[in-house]
């Protein structure tokens, strides 16, 4: 929120999205900010394809996302119960596709020009830290 505040004059006048705390975004939500961007910002908790259905975004194209920054991969003790949860109905194939290497190679094929994201699990300090950088 206050990297929001702090660039809305500058920025912000186009971005379009949601804010987590506020709402968790739909399967449907998901698909449109990502078909309908030039660039696509994920700030957020444990892996960015936990959050989305990964069979509907291979099918995706999104060659108009010219940048995707995927600053994900902070872990809580919420956020841990719920991927745990979540990881006990995938296979083990579908848990590394989730990976950022992976992911950084299933978002290309979909169309994504440029990639920024984490390697390695993060705090939330440190992600607002790169946020403000970028």
């Amino acid at each position: 929120k206050e990297i929001l505040e702090k660039y809305h004059d500058l920025f912000t006048l186009q971005w379009e999205g949601v804010i987590g705390n506020v709402h968790v975004p739909s399967q449907a939500e998901w698909e449109q900010l990502l078909t309908n961007c030039s660039a696509f910002l994920f700030y957020g908790m444990e892996r960015f394809l936990s959050h989305i259905l990964l069979n509907r975004l291979v099918a995706m194209n999104i060659p108009e996302c010219h940048l995707m920054i995927l600053l994900d991969l902070v872990r809580s003790k919420q956020s841990y119960q719920r991927i745990t949860n979540s990881d006990t109905h995938k296979s083990c194939l579908h848990i590394a596709i989730e990976r950022p290497i992976e992911t950084a190679m299933l978002l290309s094929l979909t169309g994504v020009r440029s990639i920024i994201a984490n390697q390695w699990y993060t705090t939330l300090q440190e992600n607002a830290e790169r946020l403000e950088i970028l």
